[in-house]
């Protein structure tokens, strides 16, 4: 009869389970990708229709409005790239981004300001 207690917790070893990655993971991350080029696309559109309709006032803003949906297609595609990656190798870790959207807010916020400045100023 041995004196070692039946359960024994070692703290060296760690069993190894295969993580199983479902095929909805894969398509909810090309979902919120073209969910953020749909929202990227639209802001191009209103910035083509102040260069087209605006003044010189409508024209720095379809260049900033321009410049923030670029940024926003270069999140989204660097993101939906890292997160597929990710769930490649089936990792652990949370797929979550939140400096990215925060980012993309503050810049949208600032053109948007910029636009009412111009606008109601004597410029």
């Amino acid at each position: 009869m041995s004196t070692q207690p039946l359960l024994q917790r070692t703290a060296a070893k760690r069993i190894a389970l295969p993580v199983r990655v479902e095929p909805k993971v894969f398509f909810a991350n090309e979902r919120t990708f073209l969910s953020w080029l749909h929202f990227s696309v639209v802001l191009g559109g209103l910035a083509i229709g102040l260069l087209n309709f605006g003044d010189k006032v409508g024209k720095i803003s379809a260049g900033m409005f321009s410049f923030v949906a670029m940024a926003i297609m270069i999140y989204a595609l660097v993101t939906y790239h890292w997160r597929a990656a990710a769930i490649r190798r089936r990792d652990t870790g949370p797929y979550d981004d939140r400096l990215g959207p925060t980012m993309l807010c503050v810049f949208l916020l600032a053109a948007i300001i910029v636009n009412f400045v111009l606008r109601f100023s004597d410029y």
